[in-house]
């Protein structure tokens, strides 16, 4: 059905407004999406905008899974906003993802992140945080992780199963582990839900 009506509209050439509650059906069907929040819009934009780069807490986490750490800013430089999280951790995320705000919530999605052991190579320049694998999942495409980090946030991650694919490889409750990401896959939302104002610089 959701080909169809888009073969329909392609083939009459006018806009349609589609209602759902479902947030892959609405990824699927859409130019452009408005996420409605109690009556109000929370943000407009391209299906990839509002995923890859949600300006509210609802938007992150109403579009599929977001891991949300709180934050604060130190620092800017090539681009990049430096924020230290509730551990002391430094991560950089780009720096329009945070202009105008102090202290932020960075999310990662969990298909981003990927986890290696403590003492293993990272790729240069990607953020990094320790932690310890608090569960795992298998659900055969991949595996869900839950990786508590030093400062008690708790981490979604998903890996798929191709360099680890039976139960005895999987990372296992109680594995120390280092997750890594890259600092453009970061975005950031404010603490309080609304969205960050930018500077008219």
């Amino acid at each position: 059905m959701q080909l169809e009506l888009k073969r329909i509209q392609q083939e009459v050439g006018i806009t349609f407004i589609y209602v759902t509650h479902d947030q892959e059906e609405a990824m699927t069907m859409s130019d452009r999406i408005a996420v409605m929040n109690k009556g109000h819009y929370e943000q407009l934009g391209d299906p990839e905008s509002l995923y890859e780069r949600p300006e509210t807490r609802f938007v992150a986490s109403f579009l599929g899974v977001s891991n949300l750490l709180p934050a604060t800013r130190a620092g800017t430089a090539g681009g990049y906003a430096t924020v230290t999280l509730t551990d002391a951790t430094a991560v950089r995320v780009p720096a329009a993802a945070v202009d105008g705000a102090d202290r932020v919530e960075i999310g990662v999605r969990p298909e981003k992140i990927r986890m290696h052991h403590v003492d293993g190579p990272v790729p240069d320049g990607h953020n990094r945080l320790d932690g310890t694998v608090r569960d795992a999942s298998y659900v055969g495409v991949s595996t869900s992780y839950v990786v508590e980090a030093h400062g008690g946030t708790r981490l979604t991650v998903y890996e798929q199963n191709v360099e680890r694919a039976t139960r005895s490889e999987l990372w296992a409750p109680g594995e120390e582990v280092r997750l890594s990401w890259s600092p453009d896959h970061t975005f950031a939302v404010p603490e309080d839900g609304a969205a960050i104002e930018e500077d008219d610089a």
